[in-house]
């Protein structure tokens, strides 16, 4: 292997630990080690490896506890389960669950390279172990859950199957559309891109699927539509949840028959498009709603991708902002070296509705009316709308809970607190200190009853 594989092994036995990775460091793998699963869940929350192989039985949380906290925040990442208990039930509901593998101890050292070389196979390991990867140099991530989604998406690259992206608003849809062509067979075809919103319904049927000279007022020759423009490669159909539902119909014609007919002409154009399309709506209420085609949504939605919000990935934001600087720095000719610390703190916590591309504004306007070397956290806020809901603390999101968590019980029994109490198993006495420590009046509740 050119670049080593990682693999994270998680056991609570060290003398276990200890001969597994010199066998597969031995075997030219990337080792890191936990004694449990729960350090390995934090493990995972700032880096992924391409395998994790797991004990079954440890103290605290188990084998397949671990496998399903994976699942639910890496669906694509392979584990495979040793135990020293294993049973042939035990395998089969193991791997009807999803576990990659599952071999009892003692095994075979060979038997174990097998199933860690099968299930590192099922992987697009030779971009992966990229981080600089042609495809993916735009995406400037350091986030687990965006490592995830860049990973399904080398794994959708592979195929030539209708791909629906959808997300927030300014989340960069178009970005990972790219990312999909770039990473395919397709990628030395054109790639070509339309907001369905952004045309109106007379010109988008010309744009997309061309028409003929004197087919209608001022079709002055002929012109050639997108499907044509990007033979052999990708067309990515952007907020196809605005598109109308006339053209809907001779789209969905398209996608079924792989034949176009451009306006005017009386013959059909085979084509060979692999069509990507991206919405901020949620498909099925427009549905509902009349304003999409259901069969044209089946056809659209053979794989889907959820692109993370940047709320999702703030770990991303210290390094997409100090990105954005540089780069608006340079256009604007401004030599401004950084934000102080108040400053990236308030990029850190603020909401971000608009995504990235709210983000990328923010940065552009704080560089173009800085007066210092350092962007100081005023302009940070007189271009975010403050307002909106921020990313609270630790100790303020805890404090809150436990008022409203006190509050609801308060409700709940009438402002009795001795029942209260019992609710929430705690003695009378300490249960009176968090009332006084958030100044809750139980008396209140008693008049509100």
């Amino acid at each position: 292997m050119d670049t080593k594989s990682k693999v994270l092994l998680v056991d609570d036995d060290p003398s276990l630990l200890e001969l597994l990775s010199i066998r597969l460091n031995a075997a030219g793998y990337e080792v890191d080690t936990t004694d449990s699963a729960e350090h390995a869940l934090n493990y995972l929350d700032k880096t992924r490896p391409q395998l994790v192989i797991s004990d079954m039985q440890m103290s605290g949380m188990d084998g397949m506890a671990l496998f399903e906290q994976i699942r639910q925040k890496n669906p694509t990442l392979p584990v495979i389960i040793l135990t020293a208990y294993g049973t042939i039930p035990d395998a089969v509901a193991a791997v009807q669950r999803g576990v990659f593998g599952y071999l009892t101890k003692p095994f075979d050292s060979k038997n174990l390279l097998t199933q860690i070389n099968k299930a590192l196979q099922q992987i697009p390991q030779t971009k992966t172990e990229t981080p600089h990867a042609l495809w993916r140099k735009k995406i400037l991530t350091q986030s687990s859950i965006m490592e995830d989604t860049l990973n399904k998406v080398e794994l959708v690259a592979r195929g030539n199957a209708s791909v629906l992206l959808y997300g927030e608003s300014g989340v960069g849809k178009e970005l990972f559309a790219r990312a999909i062509h770039d990473a395919s067979s397709r990628c030395n075809n054109p790639y070509v891109a339309i907001n369905c919103a952004a045309i109106s319904e007379s010109l988008l049927e010309s744009e997309l699927f061309g028409h003929v000279k004197g087919s209608f007022t001022g079709a002055t020759r002929n012109h050639q539509g997108l499907f044509q423009a990007a033979e052999g490669g990708t067309l990515f159909l952007d907020e196809i949840g605005d598109m109308p539902l006339q053209i809907q119909v001779k789209l969905l014609r398209a996608l079924q028959e792989k034949q176009i007919r451009p306006v005017g002409c009386t013959h059909t154009v085979a084509t060979d498009v692999r069509i990507i399309s991206a919405t901020h709506r949620h498909l099925e209420d427009e549905i509902v709603k009349g304003n999409f085609r259901e069969d044209l949504y089946y056809r659209l939605y053979v794989i889907a991708l959820k692109i993370p919000s940047l709320s999702q990935r703030r770990e991303d934001i210290p390094l997409l902002a100090n990105h954005f600087l540089e780069l608006f720095s340079k256009k604007n000719q401004r030599d401004i070296n950084g934000f102080s610390p108040d400053a990236m703190q308030t990029l850190i916590s603020a909401s971000w509705p608009g995504n990235v591309r709210q983000l990328i504004n923010v940065v552009e306007q704080c560089v173009i009316l800085s007066t210092t070397s350092l962007i100081p956290s005023k302009l940070i806020y007189d271009a975010i709308d403050m307002e909106t809901t921020q990313f609270t603390s630790f100790v303020e999101a805890k404090k809150q809970f436990e008022r409203d968590y006190l509050v609801r019980i308060l409700k709940i029994t009438s402002g009795n607190v001795t029942q209260a109490a019992q609710i929430a198993k705690r003695n009378r006495t300490e249960f009176y200190k968090l009332l006084q420590r958030h100044q809750l009046d139980s008396s209140i509740y008693r008049e509100t009853a």
